[in-house]
């Protein structure tokens, strides 16, 4: 059964890796024996994240490309396929946050949507094609939980983190439904499609912030750089071979409280 779980000799693409999130799943995908690809803009970061796992023995591979260009999305994947010939798995994690608060111009609204909202279908159709092709694979989407509740705005009071702005409740909501539609238009060519909505992740924030936070967790406490890395795995992995269209909190309870 533990074997089941290894993403041994896996070709894995994760968009990003540099970020809170992603290097902790750089180390968690890497580790498990898969061929990781990340990739993001910012190269130079990728590389010396590349560094650091090659350093231990692991395969990555830092890629450029730009989620909001669909030509830079197409360059990519025929550049990991014509160098390992499939891809296994795809973790959607990379965001922009170009709005920074709700009265910022409507072309912040617009440049997070081409990025996080058709440049996430977009590299999706472009792999889930190649998926489908091969009659095999997993795509597991980075979520959070402001897409599956509204803002608790209470938290940020007497802070200077601001007011959280729409345009993240609103692209991490639809990401479950992407999820649900591709689960169910790839799921007779043999790929799975699910979400992971990850609650806030611990990056020094103001103490009252951390408080009243961590009072809303069932474990009182905020994320950390491991805990994505294993129900990420799992859904990457044949271990998760009957699970598709599922969206999986990890949250420390938040969302069930």
């Amino acid at each position: 059964m533990l074997e089941s779980f290894s993403l041994d000799g896996k070709v894995v693409v994760l968009t990003g890796g540099a970020g809170l999130f992603g290097r902790g799943l750089v180390t968690a995908i890497a580790e498990a024996g898969a061929r990781l690809i990340v990739a993001s803009r910012d190269l130079k970061k990728l590389q010396r994240v590349a560094a650091e796992e090659q350093a231990l023995g692991r395969t990555v591979v830092p890629e450029s490309f730009d989620q909001g260009d669909e030509g830079s999305i197409l360059a990519l994947r025929d550049r990991v396929v014509s160098r390992f010939g499939r891809v296994d798995g795809l973790v959607n994690n990379s965001v922009l946050r170009s709005m920074q608060s709700p009265d910022a111009p409507a072309s912040a609204w617009e440049a997070s949507m081409r990025v996080n909202a058709t440049g996430l279908f977009l590299v999706t159709r472009a792999f889930g094609e190649v998926m489908c092709r091969q009659r095999g694979g997993s795509i597991v989407n980075i979520g959070s939980i402001q897409g599956m509740v509204g803002p608790s705005l209470e938290l940020y009071t007497g802070t200077d983190l601001g007011t959280p702005p729409p345009d993240y409740f609103f692209h991490k909501g639809g990401m479950l439904n992407l999820t649900r539609y591709y689960a169910a238009f790839y799921g007779p060519h043999g790929v799975r499609v699910n979400c992971v909505s990850p609650g806030g992740f611990f990056n020094d924030q103001p103490a009252p912030f951390l408080g009243r936070y961590c009072e809303r967790t069932f474990l009182g406490r905020m994320a950390n750089m491991t805990d994505l890395g294993g129900p990420v795995l799992f859904l990457l992995s044949a271990a998760a071979a009957y699970v598709t269209g599922a969206n999986l909190p990890v949250d420390g309870g938040y969302t069930a409280k």
